[in-house]
């Protein structure tokens, strides 16, 4: 197979194979090993292989169809812009991240993990793996002297593990009741308490897996949860961090009779869950560029923001990548209506929270906890860099509750979304025009599947 950039990468993976090495000395009863990457919507896929055969994963890497990158939400191939099936479903080669190989404690037998990333290759339709979009991104950042420090909150549900008449999600049962959950305790440590054994085995499992989690938060809804991640100097591991967590999560609730969930708004009438993102820089000499010794931050800051609330409408697919993604922004529930931005203030778009100047950062707030982290936050730093490199104004700050002002200009439907990503003029130079297109005839193609069925309630209105 002909590679351009791959060779780099299979020779720093040949050298890891150390990592290999050491870690079956330390885990001699692991039997199997589960290679995978996250495709376009965060999704693990990949190859499962005998402890015996490991090894090749390092010297050869994984061959993997590069529609795995792009499958829509149910797994299928919808062959978007006919760049799989029309071309005959092309393999590339997947090489495992340093760093990500781990046990697996949830598994049924000893097993281990490692995450798979997918250089540039030749024969490949564009540049597929969305954790390459953001490592390409970074290196603009590196060529201005700046390094991203970044970290990532989740907010996810948990739920009982059966269903609802009409499959809707119903909340868990709690553990101290064996009643559903009906307690709305926004940071109550009692609700952390509950959910105690849960809790701590995600902690435990993310020691393992060294995932830096950290804060754990009962949020406003029955059985909704946020638990945070560290900041990392390393952006594209702080993001492989939060798709590592995010498995963990969902791997470890159904041990404790739940089932977890990332969707952006499983109920209309509790609240949605979001991804935010906080991001600082850093510059050459170590120093937070957002920190001028103040409270107000640099116009190194005021710039970025500036930048993000002119990119917000074109990123709008990448933060929200599902028709529920939109039933999140909802108007007067803190949840951004518009490209907006203060000083701490949970009701707009760019945040800036309190504390020790020193810490001076961007709370992006945007993105639902659906949304793929890679291109969350390759679209967050896209926006910061062109109002960086542009000197872009972003007016006065809020200084109330703006989550009830709708700003036209940024689409809250799907297809209005996909429709203005295919336009996008600033986004394609910085995550690729190839990339972006892909994505955009993805989501399209997702889209007319969804819209390919009869919902329950066209029965009950127009049967």
């Amino acid at each position: 197979m002909a590679r351009r950039t791959a060779q780099p990468a299979a020779r720093a993976a040949t050298k890891a194979s150390r990592e290999l090495a050491r870690f079956l000395k330390a885990h001699p009863h692991v039997t199997q090993l589960d290679a995978f990457l996250a495709d376009m919507n965060g999704v693990p896929r990949g190859k499962r292989f005998p402890a015996h055969e490991a090894a090749k994963i390092w010297s050869g890497g994984v061959q993997l169809p590069f529609c795995l990158y792009f499958l829509d939400a149910t797994g299928e191939d919808l062959d978007p812009g006919g760049r799989s099936e029309a071309r005959g479903d092309p393999d590339g080669n997947a090489w495992p991240v340093a760093g990500t190989l781990a046990p697996v404690p949830w598994a049924s037998e000893p097993t281990a993990q490692v995450l798979l990333t997918m250089p540039d290759q030749e024969n490949q339709p564009c540049l597929v793996d969305p954790r390459q979009v953001l490592a390409r991104l970074l290196a603009r950042f590196a060529k201005r002297g700046l390094t991203p420090v970044v970290a990532v909150e989740m907010e996810f549900y948990l739920m009982d593990r059966k269903r609802g008449p009409m499959g809707e999600p119903l909340p868990p049962i709690s553990p101290a009741t064996g009643e559903p959950d009906s307690t709305r305790q926004l940071y109550s440590i009692g609700g952390l308490d509950i959910y105690a054994d849960f809790v701590r085995d995600v902690a435990a499992a993310a020691r393992m897996q060294n995932v830096p989690a950290s804060t754990a938060i009962a949020e406003n809804s029955p059985g909704q949860f946020e638990i945070n991640l560290r900041h990392d100097v390393d952006a594209v591991r702080a993001c492989d961090h939060a798709v590592l967590l995010r498995r963990i999560i969902k791997s470890m609730a159904p041990r404790h009779g739940f089932s977890a969930s990332f969707m952006a708004k499983p109920y209309l009438d509790r609240a949605g869950s979001g991804m935010h993102v906080h991001c600082s820089l850093v510059d050459a000499k170590g120093r937070n560029a957002f920190d001028d010794d103040g409270e107000k931050g640099t116009k190194l800051l005021r710039h970025a923001i500036g930048g993000l609330a002119a990119t917000t409408a074109e990123a709008m697919a990448l933060l929200a990548p599902n028709i529920n993604s939109y039933r999140r922004y909802r108007p007067g529930s803190l949840v951004p209506m518009g490209a907006t931005w203060g000083y701490n203030n949970r009701s707009v778009a760019f945040r800036i929270p309190t504390g020790s100047p020193k810490a001076r950062r961007i709370e992006h707030r945007i993105a639902g906890a659906d949304a793929n982290p890679y291109l969350a936050l390759a679209a967050t730093l896209a926006g910061m860099l062109h109002g960086m490199e542009r000197r872009i104004d972003p007016g006065a700050p809020a200084i109330n509750d703006v989550s009830a002002r709708i700003d036209s200009r940024i689409p809250f439907q799907w297809h209005e979304a996909i429709a203005k990503l295919r336009k996008a003029k600033v986004l394609s130079d910085y995550l690729g025009a190839d990339y972006l297109a892909l994505y955009a005839d993805a989501k399209a193609a997702e889209l007319a599947k969804f819209n390919n069925a009869i919902s329950p309630r066209e029965h009950e209105w127009y049967l």
